[in-house]
């Protein structure tokens, strides 16, 4: 890819279902969400995964949350669980997992982290996922596979690496993704997406009308659901980035992260293939 998100680099690997696709060959999905009242930014991040084509998105919760989060949620799944290992094995089946939106600056959420990092299963790590590691990177980054991602904005891009954005967005974000053998979101308003092998690209389709709190993890779930239905993880971020940007340009002013969801299948469609 050259310095612009351009659907023409990463369409070709869009996962579109078959005829013969079923829920669990579309990709399964799973967030991780805050305590009870802390589970608005899983919801969010849940129902964007469904829309961006996730088969089965399933949300995994302190069991405090299970009532809030029953009432609030239809096609999505719950999971309550009560420890790191817990999580482990209740989320052993999915294909990607999203943490971080909303779960706590907590030693239970550095636990979760490392124990999901242990894992199979792909990671995208946003939010309180990454700022929990402030003042411990290295422990972040031995729980990080090529095959994960990272969507911090730049107050959690400094809390992990300090050093880095005084060389400017698009270096700080390559060089963060080479130290983290994983695919890194720098998010702003030219995102800039890096692998660890030295690629890198700018996302052009954002909007300020994103500047509304919520937004974040309604990317984060995009980029699961992509994850989840095994699209490779740089191509993910890029597809996941320049979705999330065209839907809220399509919305416009007045824009909520209630309302990002609902455009991903308008934005979708002109993506369709034919």
């Amino acid at each position: 890819m050259d310095a612009v998100n351009r659907p023409t680099d990463w369409a070709p690997l869009f996962p579109w279902p078959t005829a013969a696709s079923h829920k669990h060959a579309r990709g399964r999905l799973g967030v991780v969400s805050g305590a009870m009242g802390a589970t608005g930014a899983a919801r969010l991040a849940a129902r964007a995964g469904l829309r961006a084509g996730a088969g089965l998105v399933k949300v995994f919760c302190p069991p405090d949350a299970l009532p809030v989060l029953a009432v609030a949620l239809e096609a999505v799944m719950l999971a309550p669980f009560i420890s790191a290992e817990d999580l482990v094995q209740t989320s052993e089946m999915m294909d990607a997992m999203v943490i971080g939106p909303a779960v706590g600056l907590t030693e239970a959420t550095l636990a979760n982290v490392a124990a999901l990092g242990r894992s199979r299963v792909a990671l995208v790590l946003d939010a309180d996922a990454l700022t929990v590691f402030k003042g411990r990177t290295d422990e972040l980054l031995v729980c990080l596979d090529p095959v994960d991602v990272l969507t911090p904005h730049e107050g959690e891009f400094e809390r992990l690496f300090p050093d880095l954005l005084a060389e400017g967005r698009q270096k700080a974000a390559v060089e963060a993704a080479r130290r983290a053998g994983a695919v890194v979101i720098l998010k702003g308003a030219h995102s800039v997406i890096a692998a660890p092998d030295g690629r890198w690209t700018v996302n052009h389709t954002a909007t300020p009308w994103l500047a509304t709190a919520g937004t974040g993890d309604v990317l984060a779930g995009i980029t699961g659901a992509l994850l989840a239905q095994g699209m490779p993880s740089y191509q993910a971020a890029c597809a996941a980035t320049w979705i999330h940007g065209e839907a809220a340009r399509r919305f416009g002013p007045g824009l909520i992260s209630e309302d990002l969801p609902d455009m991903i299948p308008a934005v979708l469609a002109t993506l369709l293939p034919g």
